[in-house]
């Protein structure tokens, strides 16, 4: 899922600011830097910066699907190895292990519990116990 780009509700608010000022003034200047070609220069810096963030999200997310991509090509494989392994020496082979399989005869099988046979006639008597 690609990342959320970033927007600026603060950046379209000082642009908007900024128009408004530059209608009262385009050379408005209060002093101690506070003037509108400043205020104009630091919208600028802001939405560059944006912009190269978006970017370097844009770039991020083309790598993951890449990432993923090989992960599933390098899975399909490795799998098609195991089989070709298994094919030619069998999967009860030493080879089969080594290329990182579990031999046949060493696979654990689950045991599934069944129920004994005092059990299957409690059930039918309809369950109780007496004392």
């Amino acid at each position: 899922m690609p990342r959320k780009r970033r927007a600026s509700r603060g950046l379209e608010k000082a642009e908007l600011r900024a128009a408004g000022l530059r209608a009262i003034d385009p050379q408005l200047s209060f002093g101690n830097s506070v003037t509108l070609s400043e205020f104009t220069r630091t919208i600028d810096q802001l939405r560059l910066r944006m912009e190269a963030y978006n970017t370097a999200l844009a770039v991020i997310d083309a790598s993951q699907t890449e990432m993923a991509e090989l992960e599933k090509k390098l899975g399909e494989l490795g799998e098609k190895l195991m089989i070709a392994v298994a094919y030619t020496y069998g999967n009860d082979s030493r080879e089969y292990e080594l290329a990182g399989g579990i031999r046949k005869s060493e696979r654990v099988r689950k045991i599934r519990k069944g129920r004994t046979r005092s059990e299957a006639t409690n059930s039918s008597n309809g369950g109780s116990l007496t004392a």
